[in-house]
């Protein structure tokens, strides 16, 4: 019974204490020191801690993966002149958003003596400072997992939609690659030996996948994720190159989309500035963490102005051809389709990455019930079951400009739009936070909670409308033969 006992208090304290992870504490784990008090927002020694630098390029790598290459796609949803307006008024907003969660998180830490504080930690202690909300902090804490865990799986699902577009892609053209990267002004890569279902591919990578998260320790996977992030920059450099140069003029696109496509635009565009979770890790690493916020103003202006180039210029070259990813306009030739094949082997090892998390939250209260004979074996089934859910969930949904609008609407709206500027006036209610501010903050979280409902509901629509779609011209194939 004791024995019993004790299995039940790790599994809870595993639950509801355990900081939430994130994936740079498995590639840069926290350095000892002192308190945040003690600190003074500054680590004692000069070998701990990232630099500024570091840190930057930490922040860049958490901002820039698939979802900027849906942007052409989500630019044309709004509007060649509202597209771009938006995507500077959500980083304006997200960079806000941004800023009030570290704020809060150094209010709160002094407040409670802690050196540091998950997302979650902070709704926590946030809710903790109303009187009426202090006995149900818990739930905030809970709530802010629980949508951190859909966000990482949802990244994950998107992982397999994309690898399996662009791997399919290249494989039905490799008998006509040639040197040749001239523009037709259609979906640039021809299709000229079609192949078996994308979903098929997806259940191809599925083993792959598997086997890379059974990673004890993700800081193995460190130089193969240097290699990514170096075969993802010179990836981009070339897709901005190719878009740059074969822009048609005179430009003849809508500056304003049709409305009810609006609600796919920022799903899309609040997918890709979702880099909020991984702002207060970043922060609570860093060897001067006073230096942050000139960090997250410098990174993610970086941020947000690739996302504006890169959306607008690649809807100007491709126009109404643009595809769910911009790597599936690219020509059929050597060049771009190893750009394709590039672009993938960093989505695919960035997949471990986006896993961690919510392996680290589901897993280890799991482990904690069981005996330790047996605790290696539940580990890997759990995550073998994890990665199948996603695969699953991808086979279900194999529209990658959808999956990341749903995605987007679904957990990044409430992560980065929603919470953070309520838990601003959850924290300073008592220090005379002023009108304007809880007027502004109300706005967006307003905002954030329409762009969750409509771009949920849209993309849900659209989903069900192209399964329809598919399902009738199956069944017409069916019966010409």
């Amino acid at each position: 019974m004791m024995a019993s006992s004790d299995v039940d208090n790790r599994a809870e304290a595993s639950l509801f204490s355990d900081p939430i992870p994130s994936e740079m504490d498995a590639l840069c784990p926290s350095p000892p020191g002192p308190t945040r008090p003690q600190r003074d927002y500054e680590r004692i020694g000069g070998r701990t801690g990232t630099s500024f630098c570091q840190t930057l390029i930490h922040l860049l790598k958490g901002n820039i993966g698939t979802g900027l290459l849906g942007l052409p796609l989500a630019v044309k949803n709004a509007g060649l002149v509202l597209g771009p307006l938006s995507l500077l008024c959500m980083g304006v907003v997200a960079i806000n958003c941004m800023q009030v969660l570290v704020k809060c998180s150094h209010h709160l830490s002094v407040k409670m003596n802690r050196p540091s504080l998950t997302y979650g930690e902070v709704v926590q202690y946030g809710m903790e400072n109303v009187s009426w909300l202090r006995r149900h902090s818990q739930w905030g804490k809970q709530t802010v997992n629980v949508f951190l865990i859909i966000t990482q799986l949802g990244f994950c699902c998107v992982y397999f939609v994309f690898l399996s577009d662009n791997i399919k892609q290249v494989v039905e053209a490799a008998n006509a690659t040639t040197f040749n990267c001239h523009m037709n002004h259609t979906n640039q890569t021809q299709v000229l030996v079609p192949s078996f279902d994308s979903r098929l591919y997806m259940l191809c990578f599925l083993p792959a996948l598997i086997l890379l998260v059974f990673t004890p320790d993700l800081r193995y996977l460190a130089p193969l994720s240097l290699v990514a992030n170096l075969v993802m920059s010179a990836s981009l450099i070339l897709i901005y190159f190719y878009s740059l140069t074969n822009i048609r003029y005179p430009i003849h696109l809508p500056y304003v989309g049709r409305a009810k496509d609006y609600p796919l635009f920022f799903g899309t565009a609040i997918f890709a500035f979702e880099g909020i979770g991984v702002v207060l890790p970043l922060e609570n690493k860093m060897q001067r963490p006073q230096s942050f916020i000139p960090v997250l103003y410098l990174g993610m202006g970086i941020v947000t102005f690739l996302y504006i180039s890169l959306g607008t210029i690649g809807y100007m070259c491709f126009g109404e051809h643009i595809g769910g990813s911009i790597t599936l306009n690219l020509p059929n030739c050597w060049m771009y389709q190893a750009v394709k094949l590039l672009y993938s082997f960093g989505i695919f090892i960035t997949f471990a990455l986006q896993f961690y998390v919510p392996a680290e939250i589901l897993i280890p209260p799991v482990l904690a019930r069981v005996s330790q004979r047996w605790e290696k074996a539940v580990d890997l089934l759990l995550r073998t079951v994890l990665v199948i859910f996603t695969c699953a969930l991808a086979i279900l949904i194999p529209e990658l400009d959808l999956v990341i609008s749903l995605v987007g609407s679904v957990s990044s709206s409430f992560l980065a739009l929603i919470f953070p500027p309520i838990l601003q006036i959850l924290t300073f209610h008592t220090e005379g936070l002023s009108p304007l501010v809880t007027v502004r903050n109300i706005i967006i979280s307003m905002i954030g909670f329409i762009g969750f409902l409509t771009g949920t509901y849209i993309a849900i629509s659209e989903i069900v409308a192209r399964n329809g779609l598919k399902r009738e011209e199956t069944f017409s194939s069916y019966m010409v033969q």
